[in-house]
């Protein structure tokens, strides 16, 4: 459970993906009322951290935002989770306990990876959302409750509901909205805006002394497919920052599946479909090949 205490904006979305330019302008257009909302994007794309800023700039901004991991929930404790429970309802319920939609009451809820629910509390939910009440557990009347619902997922969605994960007039029921984040590797002309500002902010929080980014630490970074999306670069920044020895970050901070660095020397891959330098020309042969097949085998592997 996450309740927010600092200030976000769909503004700090700094972008010049076309596409993000365009998801940002639905979302403005969308915070301005009760809609459902349905977001889908990979795991750390910033699902959570859109839903935060329509919320912030939305009629209930003042109101709380209580994010809900799915994912992390037993299923045992799902319908006291979100739901509450009274005192006696079961063993080990010694008090009352108000579930996460009565503590997002005049506010948002967001409920992450929406597909982890199991089934029989998605047909509760699906009652909440159509009669804007709970029944807590072991209770025998219900609570009104005024709470704008927004859900996450990590998967597709008409795939969940095939595997019979997810229900489908669930589904119909949350994607009033859809909106889908798109993944960091095919918004690639955003990176080095996120990694200066993610570099600025963890050279002051951590008090490192530090100028820059080299030009060929920004390469690698650029390159990278960042399977992790936007969480995994921030903590890529966080560890360069805080491991750098130097002034400017350079390939040798990162791990090794972004670095393409065979050696302290910078040794890269030529482009074999371009043209050869003059240091590449100068080696014999069997050492370009082999310096050449070592490398290929290395990012192959990773």
């Amino acid at each position: 459970l996450l309740a927010v205490a600092e200030e976000y904006r769909l503004g700090d979305f700094v972008t010049s993906s076309p596409t993000m330019q365009s998801l940002i302008g639905i979302a403005r257009r969308v915070a301005t009322s009760d809609t459902t909302l349905l977001m889908l994007g990979e795991t750390g794309v910033g699902k959570e951290w859109l839903a935060r800023g329509v919320h912030a700039e939305g009629p209930r901004a003042a109101g709380p935002f209580v994010a809900v991991n799915c994912a992390a929930i037993p299923e045992g404790l799902f319908e006291s989770q979100l739901f509450g429970h009274k005192r006696g309802a079961f063993t080990g319920a010694n008090q009352d306990h108000r579930g996460h939609f009565e503590l997002a009451h005049g506010g948002t809820i967001f409920l992450d990876e929406i597909g982890d629910m199991p089934t029989h509390v998605q047909v509760k939910l699906l009652r909440v959302l159509q009669e804007r009440s709970i029944q807590p557990v072991g209770s025998e009347t219900t609570l009104a409750v005024d709470t704008r619902v927004m859900a996450a997922t990590n998967r597709d969605p008409k795939e969940e509901i095939k595997e019979g994960r997810l229900r489908e007039d669930l589904y119909y029921r949350l994607a009033v909205v859809t909106m889908t984040v798109p993944a960091l590797r095919d918004r690639r002309e955003d990176i080095p805006d996120l990694v200066e500002n993610h570099f600025e902010i963890f050279r002051i929080r951590l008090r490192q002394r530090l100028y820059g980014i080299t030009r060929d630490a920004m390469q690698d970074l650029v390159q990278y497919d960042w399977p992790g999306n936007v969480r995994e670069l921030i903590n890529v920044m966080e560890r360069a920052v805080l491991l750098c020895n130097g002034e400017e970050i350079t390939p040798a901070d990162f791990p090794e599946a972004i670095s393409r660095r065979l050696d302290p020397t910078r040794v890269v891959t030529p482009d074999v479909a371009g043209d050869l330098t003059e240091d590449w020309l100068s080696k014999p042969l069997r050492v370009a090949r082999k310096v050449v097949a070592i490398d290929f085998e290395r990012r192959y592997l990773v």
